[in-house]
């Protein structure tokens, strides 16, 4: 490259890493209340916190960096206009297309961090969010048990436990199940243990008994006692045996070819599984699309004392047109499997709509001379 390609090279990516520290930071506060609220109110340390808040960092950094690469384009490319330095580089004979050279390395720099995240850290930061997710639901002592105070996990059922020790042991507990309409059942016991099953969470209860009372009108009540009695919360805690795997943990392999197994797995149809896996590519080409679209418009205008605050209000327009096509190209790759190619008409249109801009800008400007008056002066 040229020492004029890395100088604005440069000065794109110190404004890209700029707007996307600005972009990253508004939108995970705006995500981390809502996640501390649901953690620490469910008695989650602030270690668990962090490690959410970092696991879903990568996601949040994919959704900005096109709007960051855009916006870094606009900021530079419009301040070296209004130091002229642009217009020197095109008074030497540079034609527009050369300029957008630099412009084209940083869209393609953007594309490779696109690519990384949507194809590699996304995925596994899902995945990891999701197991992690699963074991802190089956935590039954975090979210559930609480001591000297009457509980209500589950419609019907009524939790008390007088003490919860260091070591998780639950003294004195109380557990009453009133979902049966034909009968209530209450559980006592003097000590019990929380242990993970197949199928979820169990509640091993020590030296107790259990009370069934029948209310079909004979009120008879039954009596049982025991020294250890095993109960399945899976169904008073809303534990699942199954889970459906997240589109997001899938990657872009399995998605783009989409197997009959996959679609069991996921629950999702062929088409949505097409276009989650080719969304993840035009996304990232969107990159390259966005940076080089709001340079091509910015390039349409000259040097002015005012700014190119028209040519920016394009570059706007244009870039919510592409939002809108991609949009719109993805509900219809969603209605059929055999329309995935529309997923990536917002980075072609925007890689056209550049293309067209640059030659227009490139065109030489005529000047109509007034015509010598007759007679005059050869």
């Amino acid at each position: 490259m040229s020492k004029f390609d890395r100088y604005l090279l440069s000065q794109l990516l110190a404004l890209f890493g700029f707007f996307s520290l600005v972009l990253v930071a508004v939108y995970w506060v705006n995500r981390a209340v809502g996640l501390f609220d649901q953690l620490i109110g469910d008695g989650q340390t602030a270690l668990v916190f962090v490690e959410f808040s970092l696991l879903t960092l990568p996601n949040v950094i994919r959704l900005v960096l096109p709007v960051s690469a855009f916006a870094a384009c606009l900021y530079a490319v419009n301040r070296l206009m209004q130091d002229s330095e642009l217009v020197v580089m095109q008074a030497t004979g540079l034609s527009a297309f050369r300029l957008a050279r630099p412009v084209l390395f940083f869209g393609i720099c953007v594309f490779a961090m696109q690519m990384a995240l949507t194809n590699f850290l996304v995925p596994r930061s899902q995945a990891r969010l999701t197991a992690r997710s699963a074991e802190i639901s089956e935590n039954v002592t975090a979210r559930f048990l609480n001591e000297g105070r009457f509980m209500h996990p589950a419609a019907g059922v009524t939790l008390y436990i007088r003490e919860i020790s260091q070591l998780g042991e639950l003294n004195d507990i109380f557990l009453a199940d009133d979902r049966n309409p034909r009968e209530r059942v209450t559980y006592t016991a003097r000590q019990a243990l929380i242990v993970r099953g197949e199928e979820g969470p169990r509640l091993v209860m020590l030296d107790g008994m259990a009370q069934n009372l029948a209310q079909d009108g004979s009120a008879r009540l039954s009596v049982t006692r025991f020294s250890d009695f095993t109960l399945d919360m899976a169904g008073i805690v809303g534990a699942k045996a199954t889970r459906l795997r997240s589109l997001r943990e899938v990657s872009t392999p399995d998605l783009l070819i989409a197997g009959p197994d996959l679609q069991t797995e996921t629950g999702e149809s062929r088409a949505k599984l097409l276009e989650e896996g080719h969304g993840r590519i035009a996304t990232s080409l969107l990159g390259i699309a966005a940076p080089l679209l709001g340079f091509a418009a910015l390039m349409l205008g000259g040097y002015s004392r005012f700014g190119l605050w028209r040519q920016i209000g394009l570059a706007v327009l244009l870039i919510i047109l592409l939002q809108l096509v991609n949009t719109a190209g993805s509900g219809a790759a969603l209605r059929s499997e055999n329309r995935w190619p529309l997923v990536y008409a917002a980075p072609v249109l925007g890689l056209v709509l550049a293309t067209v801009m640059l030659w227009y800008a490139g065109r030489p400007r005529c000047i109509r001379a007034p015509q010598a008056e007759a007679g005059g002066v050869t």
